[in-house]
């Protein structure tokens, strides 16, 4: 299975592709996609690292798995397409970004505009089947995706992280914080967000404050 990859990630990862569990990931992916309705669709399986370049990435959300209904999941972490009813996890993002930085709940739940300007949205399991979440855990995605975050940690500086509920922090848990910004909180979904570990975070004023002293362009979100 050929990875529509661009080249700046293409390069970088190369030597993942070759490895015995990426074949043998991606025969599982051909496969699956083949004899079952999976998201992303197939073409939008890279859209996180096809929307956002190795050398643009300023700030990385991790998410777990994409999202597992009928046309919702678009290859980023927390998003969906245009015209598709925000999950429960997305209204509680828009709900902390309106009260931290006073902007109106978004009309679209795509985030491909976060990721245009430097974000990375990575889940750490690219595909699902339809209906049965956390199908496509332990194939391989997690390696990779551990690949891709190692390369982040390893080759830039001064990347801030959004570790959202006790998955993302776990992944992240071996990242440098003496050369990245690790931000941690509660997980968006309601049943954390319902227990106080979600708003209030202040996340995303934090993010454009790190960007600012940095001399860098903040986020429009």
């Amino acid at each position: 299975m050929e990875v529509p990859l661009n080249a700046s990630w293409k390069q970088l990862l190369q030597a993942e592709f070759e490895k015995p569990y990426f074949e043998k990931l991606m025969t599982f992916i051909l496969v699956e996609y083949t004899h079952n309705r999976c998201y992303p669709p197939k073409e939008l399986i890279f859209s996180a690292l096809n929307n956002c370049n190795f050398e643009d990435i300023k700030v990385v959300i991790l998410g777990q798995d994409p999202y597992h209904g009928l046309g919702q999941a678009n290859g980023l972490c927390f998003s969906v397409n245009d015209g598709i009813s925000f999950p429960p996890s997305l209204v509680n993002i828009f709900k902390e970004l309106e009260a931290d930085l006073t902007i109106p709940i978004a009309i679209s739940g795509n985030l491909e505009r976060w990721a245009k300007q430097g974000i990375l949205m990575l889940n750490a399991t690219l595909t699902v089947r339809e209906g049965e979440a956390g199908s496509h855990q332990n194939k391989g995605w997690e390696e990779f995706t551990d690949a891709i975050i190692k390369k982040i940690n390893d080759e830039k500086e001064g990347v801030i992280f959004l570790l959202w509920g006790g998955f993302a922090k776990k992944k992240g848990a071996y990242i440098n914080k003496e050369k990245h910004h690790v931000l941690e909180s509660g997980h968006p979904s309601p049943l954390s967000a319902n227990r106080g570990l979600w708003f209030g975070n202040k996340h995303f004023s934090q993010v454009n404050a790190l960007l600012k002293k940095k001399g860098l362009k903040r986020i429009e979100w």
